[in-house]
């Protein structure tokens, strides 16, 4: 009986020990234009339910969008921690969305995107991570 209980309580634990991948960590950074500054506001201060939870599919969490004044122009800085194994695949199923792109088509025109961003077509410019304490 001993054997049994022993055998039983490593099946349970080796079933709790997960290898987990490691979270993956993004940032973008973006302009704001201000005279569509507030309505940008509003927006993320009352998101769509049916946006987060298509990020929450995306295996997207602890996303938060900051905004800074810098020489006078409002920049936006996004970060988000992914927990998916194919971040490709679940952007483009997040794009696919018809609730993300309606979503989109409310944002897009508050950004003013950096140089770089506009060059590809894009609205978020891609940062590099430098440092990160866990």
């Amino acid at each position: 009986m001993k054997t049994i209980l022993a055998l039983l309580t490593a099946l349970l634990l080796t079933g709790c020990a997960t290898t987990s991948k490691p979270i993956q960590r993004h940032a973008w950074i973006t302009g704001l234009k201000p005279e569509k500054a507030d309505y940008y506001r509003q927006l993320h201060a009352h998101p769509w339910p049916t946006v987060n939870q298509t990020l929450k599919r995306c295996h997207i969490q602890n996303f938060s969008i900051h905004e800074a004044v810098i020489d006078g122009r409002t920049y936006l800085f996004a970060y988000l921690e992914y927990t998916g194994t194919n971040f490709d695949a679940d952007m483009k199923q997040m794009g696919d969305d018809p609730e993300t792109q309606r979503w989109w088509k409310e944002t897009d025109p508050c950004q003013s995107p950096l140089p770089e961003a506009a060059a590809r077509g894009k609205v978020w410019s891609d940062t590099k991570e430098l440092y990160f304490l866990k």
